[in-house]
C-alpha cells in the first residue's frame, strides 16, 4: 500500500511540552473555560479569551506569530468549547484553513486536556476533508497552496488512542478514494475504468477481483441490469471484489454499490439543470471501493464481498423504453414504467447474484431516490432493513463513524403501488413515499439473507459552490464491518 497523503502521528504531551514543539504552526484546541496553568500555552489562551481576541464561538481562531515561550513559528488558538463532534470539527477545519492559506506544511495539534476517541476521529477526518483537492482533470491549479505534509497530534492519553488513530486514518483514506471517483467526470469514470480501479485494489494480499463484461453478464441472466446498460455505447461491467480475512467457512458480508457512472434518466430524460451532477450516481459503487481501501489498511478477521454493477443510463437507439417488460436474474418480470428508476433494476440482479455467497448479511448502497433527499436532506442516509440486529448495528456504526443514518419503514402496504397488470412488479410506485416504495421493490429480491438498503441520495455529494463528493457512507460501512469482525 502506498503511504498516506498526509503523514499523521500521535504523541503524548501536556501543555508545557506542547509549547516547546517545533512546527510551522501549533494548533491549540481550547475550551472557553480553560484555566491558566504553569505553561505559556494556557496563559496565552486565557488572555486571548479574556481580551475578546479569541471569540468563544466554536470555530473561532486566532493566529500569533512567534509568541514568547512557544517553539512553533506560529500559534493558532482554536476555540472548540467542548469535545463534541460539531465543535471539534468547526475548530480544526478553521485552523487548517488558516494554516493552508499560509502554505504551512508541518502542523502540531494539541488538546488542552485528554482527547476523547471521537474528538481524535474528528480531527483526522477533518484534516483529510479540508486538505482534499480535486485536480485530476485540471491542467494546473490556479494558485496551488503548499501541501500539508505532516501533522503531529498531541494528547496526554496518546497511548490509549493509537488504535483509534489507525482506524481513523484508514477510514479517511477510504473516504478520500470514494470522493475521488465520485468527483471524476463520467467520461473519465467509465464502467471500464471503475473496474480497473477495483483490479488495482486487488493487488494486495487477501484480495481478489473478477470483472464480468457484457457477454458474461448476459450469460448470467442479469437482464434487468443489461436493460439499463443497453442504451449506452460504454460497455457495462459487473465488478466482484473479495476480501478474505477469515477462514473460508465464515459467511461473508456482501456490500453492493450502485455504479451508474452517468444517469441521464434514459428515455424518461431528466431536466437539463443540474444533470451534470448525475456523474455522482455511482457514489454507491465508489463507497464500496472506499470501504475495500480501508479494509486493505486494517486487515480485520472477516470475509467481505463487494459487488458493483456499473453502466451508464442513456437514451440511445437501443435504450429500454417505458412500458418494456424485462426479466430479472431470479426470474421475476419487471414492467419499466419510468427509465429513470434504473438503480433498482441494476441492484435487483446484484441482490440475486449475492445469494451464491450464502452471506451473513447484504447491504446495498445507492443514490436511489430524490424522495429520500426530501425526507432526510443532506444530514442522514435512509436505512431500510429486514433484520433488527443488522439495523441496530448499522445505526450504531453510523453514530460511531460520524456518518449517521435513519431507520425508515418497510410496511407491506407500501408495496401495493408496485403492482403491474403486465409483469410481476412495476419499477415505480406512486408519488407518495418514493424512497420506501423503491426499497420495497428491492426487498422482493432480498428474501434469502439479512438485508439492509442505504439510500444515500442526499448525502453522497454537495451541490452549489461547494460541489463535490463527500465519500459517505464509507465510514459507516467500515465501522460496521469492524464491529462484525469482533463477533464470534
Amino acid at each position: 500500500m502506498k503511504k498516506p497523503r498526509v503523514d499523521i502521528a500521535l504523541g503524548s504531551a501536556d501543555a508545557a511540552q506542547l509549547s516547546r514543539q517545533g512546527a510551522d504552526a501549533l494548533v491549540f484546541l481550547v475550551s472557553k473555560d480553560i484555566q491558566p496553568g504553569a505553561g505559556a500555552l494556557s496563559k496565552l489562551a486565557r488572555a486571548a479569551l479574556d481580551a475578546g481576541d479569541l471569540e468563544t464561538q466554536p470555530g473561532s481562531v486566532l493566529m500569533m506569530y512567534r509568541p514568547p515561550g512557544i517553539g512553533a513559528t506560529r500559534l493558532i488558538l482554536a476555540c472548540i468549547d467542548d469535545q463534541s463532534v460539531a465543535h471539534v470539527r468547526a475548530g480544526i477545519q478553521a485552523a487548517i484553513g488558516l494554516a493552508r492559506s499560509r502554505s504551512l506544511g508541518r502542523l502540531a495539534i494539541g488538546f488542552a486536556s485528554d482527547a476523547s476517541a471521537h474528538a481524535l476521529r474528528t480531527v483526522v477526518s477533518a484534516i483529510f476533508e479540508r486538505t482534499y483537492v480535486y485536480a485530476a482533470t485540471k491542467s494546473a491549479p490556479e494558485t496551488p497552496p503548499k501541501v500539508l505534509e505532516k501533522v503531529w497530534i498531541a494528547a496526554r492519553n496518546a497511548e490509549a488512542l493509537k488504535p483509534v488513530l489507525d482506524r481513523a486514518i484508514a477510514i479517511a483514506e477510504g473516504v478520500e478514494l470514494a470522493r475521488h471517483w465520485g468527483d471524476l467526470p463520467a467520461n473519465h469514470a467509465t464502467p471500464a475504468r471503475l473496474a480497473e480501479a477495483a483490479m488495482a485494489l486487488a493487488k494486495v494480499p487477501r484480495f481478489k477481483c473478477e470483472v464480468l463484461g457484457p457477454q458474461d453478464i448476459g450469460k448470467e441472466g442479469m437482464r434487468a441490469f443489461m436493460a439499463v446498460a443497453q442504451g449506452s455505447a460504454e460497455p457495462a461491467r459487473f465488478i466482484v471484489l473479495r476480501y478474505e480475512g477469515a477462514r473460508k467457512s465464515r459467511p461473508p458480508v456482501v456490500l453492493i454499490g450502485k455504479g451508474i457512472t452517468f444517469d441521464s434518466g434514459g428515455i424518461s430524460i431528466k431536466p437539463s439543470e443540474g444533470m451534470d451532477e448525475m456523474k455522482y450516481d455511482m457514489a454507491g459503487g465508489a463507497s464500496v471501493l472506499g470501504a475495500f481501501q480501508s479494509l486493505a489498511r486494517l486487515k480485520p478477521p472477516i470475509n467481505v464481498i463487494g459487488l458493483i454493477p456499473a453502466c451508464e443510463n442513456l437514451p440511445g437507439t437501443s435504450a429500454m423504453k417505458p412500458g418494456d417488460v424485462v426479466s430479472s436474474l431470479n426470474g421475476q418480470t419487471i414492467e419499466i414504467l419510468n427509465t429513470d428508476a434504473e438503480g433498482r433494476l441494476v441492484l435487483c440482479d446484484a441482490l440475486t447474484y449475492a445469494e451464491r455467497f450464502r452471506p451473513a448479511a447484504v447491504i446495498d448502497v445507492a443514490t436511489l431516490t430524490g424522495a429520500c433527499v426530501v425526507a432526510l436532506g443532506s444530514v442522514r442516509s435512509g436505512l431500510f432493513a429486514t433484520d433488527e440486529s443488522l439495523a441496530s448495528a448499522l445505526l450504531a456504526a453510523g453514530e460511531a463513524a460520524q456518518d449517521p443514518c435513519w431507520r425508515m419503514p418497510l410496511d407491506d402496504a407500501y408495496a401495493e403501488s408496485l403492482k403491474s397488470n403486465f409483469a410481476d412488479v412495476a419499477n415505480l410506485g406512486g408519488r407518495g413515499a418514493g424512497s420506501v416504495t423503491a426499497a420495497k421493490f428491492l426487498q422482493r429480491f432480498a428474501q434469502k439473507f439479512p438485508w439492509a438498503h442505504l439510500d444515500i441520495a442526499g448525502v453522497a455529494w454537495n451541490g452549489g459552490a461547494a460541489k463535490g463528493a463527500t465519500g459517505r457512507p464509507v465510514g459507516l460501512l467500515v465501522e460496521y464491518l469492524l464491529a462484525t469482525a469482533q463477533e464470534p
